[in-house]
C-alpha cells in the first residue's frame, strides 16, 4: 500500500510552526518536500520526524498548535484540492442530461 504523504498543514501542526514557514523551509531546501502535480507540496512523515530531531534549535518561533483541524477546514481543503474534478463531473453530467433529454 502506498505511503500517505503529509500536507503543509499536517507538517505545520507537527513542527509547531506556521504553514508559511513550512513552505519557506521547503522552498529553501532545508525541509525535504515533494511536489505532486507540479503544484502541491507533500512531505514524508519519516523525513519530517528526522528534521524535527535534527533541528530543534533551528526552527522558527512556535505557534499555538492546540487548535484542531476543524470539519470546516477539512471540507474547505477538499473543495480546494478537488475543484477541477468536481467541475468536470458537473459538466459531464450536464452534457449527458442534455443528450438524453433531446432523445
Amino acid at each position: 500500500m502506498a505511503e500517505k504523504l503529509l500536507t503543509v498543514r499536517d507538517v505545520s501542526l507537527s513542527l509547531g510552526i506556521s504553514e508559511k514557514e513550512v513552505m519557506d523551509l521547503a522552498e529553501s531546501g532545508k525541509l525535504p518536500a515533494y511536489k505532486i502535480g507540479g503544484v502541491y507540496l507533500r512531505f514524508k512523515r519519516e523525513q519530517i520526524e528526522d528534521f524535527r530531531k535534527s533541528s530543534k534549535a533551528a526552527l522558527p518561533h512556535k505557534i499555538d498548535t492546540s487548535q484542531e483541524y476543524s470539519f470546516k477546514d477539512k471540507v474547505s481543503d477538499f473543495f480546494y484540492f478537488n475543484d477541477f474534478y468536481i467541475l468536470t463531473i458537473l459538466i459531464i453530467l450536464l452534457i449527458v442530461f442534455i443528450i438524453f433529454r433531446g432523445s
